[in-house]
């Protein structure tokens, strides 16, 4: 039997860790226009940068395309979506 590491080789694929990293984008977005605030905002922006890395790192791993494809549409719409809470927070 192999020996595994603490992580899933799922948890380690550049494509899987570019959807967690979009999926937790999605929470701190929800976060942040339950409780529009700077630093929620500024949070939700760091995971956006995170996730953006890891977009990169899964394309040039070159495989599951489709997936990323999707998740990079869907991060660009919760980009879109944290401007508008940004520009909420800016009108109080």
């Amino acid at each position: 039997m192999a020996k595994h590491s603490d992580t899933s080789w799922k948890q380690d694929h550049p494509s899987t860790l570019f959807s967690n990293s979009v999926q937790k984008a999605e929470r701190l977005l929800k976060h942040a226009k339950s409780h529009p605030e700077e630093i929620a905002i500024e949070h939700t922006f760091n995971q956006i940068e995170r996730a953006e890395n890891a977009r990169l790192n899964a394309e040039q791993y070159g495989e599951h395309l489709d997936t990323v494809e999707q998740n990079k549409e869907y991060l660009e719409r919760i980009k879109q979506q944290l401007h508008e809470v940004q520009e909420e927070v800016k009108k109080q």
